[in-house]
């Protein structure tokens, strides 16, 4: 009988990199079971690139797929990260940490040897640097578990070279941004139209980071539906309890009809072309008039002519006249 292969977990994101750490376990007599992780600001269902068509890609690879949501734990941990924030509102160290957790439950169900995952040395400025790789691994309990195939030859050796399991020369030494080896490798192992760079997480995002630092910053533990918010149309804060929402097209028009809640406002110009707005908070009744005029001013309707306003306020219907605002007079809200 053959020899039954040895598992190994792989953390899976779509992208080219984390394909070609598991290219080269299989090709070291590997089987792989790959996990892949959502969580409410890196969804591969969202169509932003983030999961690259991830079970389209794991089918690709011929690994099993398991999918872990990370939610409310999630946002508990956005609230106070242990290891600070990045450019943006991203959580990158703690985050990391989380996935490997998950991970770890994995390779502990299928009793597989160790995890590996597609994460170059220097390629991403807060979670891809050598302190930041062994906080990670020993803030998951993993010190020597993770195997990080694309540059492993250029770090410690884990439990799995020491134990002969894989061997350094087998190993890649790829450092930095740079992507010529990667597309080079890609070719090798028949991997057709590889990803560009670049992750799915939204809270990477310098302008998504601050819409998302300042829900944080007013809402004690946002949900989910907020959260979903977020993601969508022009966002503006006009008091410490009111955000104001306008939606940029036909899309995102439908999305903030299906995200409004009870006690949220909608508007739209009654006449005219333009968005749908939201209005959300304890004091948006006190914002009626203002939240009309800027509808307005994002609509067709013509600049210094009154055009009515319709507003829906749960199943009350109410329309007021309204003048298009002047941008000097809400660009100051808008974040």
């Amino acid at each position: 009988m053959a020899e039954e292969k040895k598992k190994v977990v792989a953390l899976l994101s779509g992208g080219l990199d984390s394909q070609l750490a598991v290219k080269m376990m299989q090709k070291q007599g590997f089987e792989v079971s790959a996990v892949a992780i959502k969580t409410p600001f890196c969804d591969f269902d969202c169509g932003r690139g983030c999961g690259f068509e991830i079970r389209e890609k794991a089918d690709d690879l011929n690994v099993n797929l398991k999918t872990v949501y990370l939610g409310d734990e999630y946002i508990e941990m956005l609230k106070h990260p242990k290891h600070g924030i990045g450019a943006g509102f991203n959580p990158c160290v703690d985050c990391r940490t989380m996935m490997f957790d998950a991970a770890k439950k994995h390779m502990e169900e299928i009793g597989a040897e160790f995890i590996i995952s597609g994460e170059v040395l220097g390629q991403r400025p807060m979670s891809q640097h050598a302190p930041s790789l062994h906080i990670i691994e020993k803030e998951s309990n993993l010190t020597g578990k993770i195997v990080r195939p694309l540059s492993a030859g250029l770090l410690p050796p884990t439990d799995a070279e020491k134990n002969g399991l894989i061997k350094r020369e087998n190993l890649g030494m790829i450092k930095g941004r740079q992507r010529k080896i990667q597309m080079q490798m890609a070719k090798e192992y028949g991997i057709e139209n590889p990803p560009n760079a670049g992750g799915g997480c939204l809270l990477t995002e310098p302008q998504f980071g601050v819409k998302a630092k300042d829900l944080f910053d007013h809402i004690e533990t946002p949900t989910i539906n907020e959260i979903d918010l977020l993601k969508i149309g022009r966002h503006f804060r006009l008091d410490e309890e009111t955000k104001f929402v306008i939606g940029r097209n036909k899309d995102e028009n439908e999305m903030i009809k299906a995200l409004a809640l009870p006690g949220d406002i909608l508007l739209e110009a009654k006449d005219y072309v333009g968005p749908i707005s939201i209005l959300r908070g304890k004091n948006a009744k006190e914002h009626l008039k203002f939240a009309s005029s800027v509808t307005l001013r994002y609509s067709d309707a013509p600049n210094n002519e009154q055009a009515i306003v319709s507003i829906r306020d749960s199943d009350l219907v109410e329309e007021i006249a309204s003048e298009s605002a002047e941008e000097e007079s809400y660009i100051k809200f808008r974040m």
